[in-house]
């Protein structure tokens, strides 16, 4: 050993060595983590801010802003940041790109033509498209049997998603529900209010003179009470009306 440090290149090579190592030391512990600590900043939060206060905010903290997607179904109101990436607080390089992820608001869903179709046909259209089948009403109608022939939506209307639709079914002509009441003797205000009462309606009015009743007395009734109709069927009725009977016409006798 002491003869290699009496060698004046190995001693020179000795003392390269020692400040090399002395560099690098230095800038492992000390200069490196000073660059690194200083070049690093905190993300800040964007959350709930608008597009333009987002970018606004992390372009005046020395980020670099990106819109990365636009999702619906979102409660944050249309057009607010509801998430970044990074997330804020987090410490990354200065210029690091942020992407923000933009609220679309609800999502609206058009309405498709359920008219003529079965109840299930109508309940798989609707479920494929984020929507729900609503009330059935079933009625008795001239459309075929379990076929849908209303809707409580025109088709195109632009709804929520996950909002349901009713629809109207036929089940048929069929003879109805509602028991027709009795209207005879009745006055025609009051044969009004009971056909109404019962989801029914006056239909035809035919005024007949009478010397024995009041005016507007429910002389007879189509259909007679006791038949079944369906709601919004219309009753027909005869009422009297003031005025003179003709003579009856004498004929002669027949030998």
């Amino acid at each position: 050993m002491k003869k290699l440090l009496e060698n004046p290149l190995a001693k020179k090579l000795l003392i390269f060595l020692g400040i090399l190592i002395s560099i690098i030391l230095i800038l492992d512990f000390i200069l490196l983590p000073l660059y690194v600590s200083g070049s690093e900043l905190s993300v800040p939060s964007v959350i709930g801010m608008t597009e333009q206060e987002a970018f606004e905010t992390l372009e005046d903290a020395e980020f670099n802003p990106s819109i990365a997607d636009t999702s619906f179904g979102v409660s944050l109101p249309p057009g607010r940041v509801f998430l970044q990436k990074p997330e804020s607080g987090k410490l990354v390089k200065e210029g690091r790109t942020v992407f923000l992820f933009i609220s679309g608001g609800e999502q609206v869903i058009s309405v498709p033509l359920l008219k003529g179709k079965s109840v299930r046909d109508a309940r798989l259209s609707l479920e494929r498209i984020g929507l729900k089948l609503g009330v059935i009403e079933e009625i008795a109608s001239t459309h075929p049997k379990d076929m849908v022939f209303d809707q409580q939506f025109a088709e195109g209307t632009g709804i929520r998603k996950g909002q349901s639709v009713g629809i109207s079914v036929s089940i048929g002509k069929g003879a109805g529900e509602i028991i027709v009441p009795d209207l005879i003797g009745k006055s025609l205000t009051e044969a009004t209010r009971i056909l109404s009462d019962s989801t029914l309606t006056v239909g035809k009015v035919n005024y007949q003179i009478s010397s024995t009743l009041l005016p507007n007395t429910v002389l007879d009734q189509y259909p007679a009470p006791g038949n079944k109709l369906n709601s919004g069927n219309t009753v027909d009725l005869f009422i009297t009306k003031e005025g003179t009977l003709p003579e009856r016409a004498e004929f002669p006798e027949e030998n």
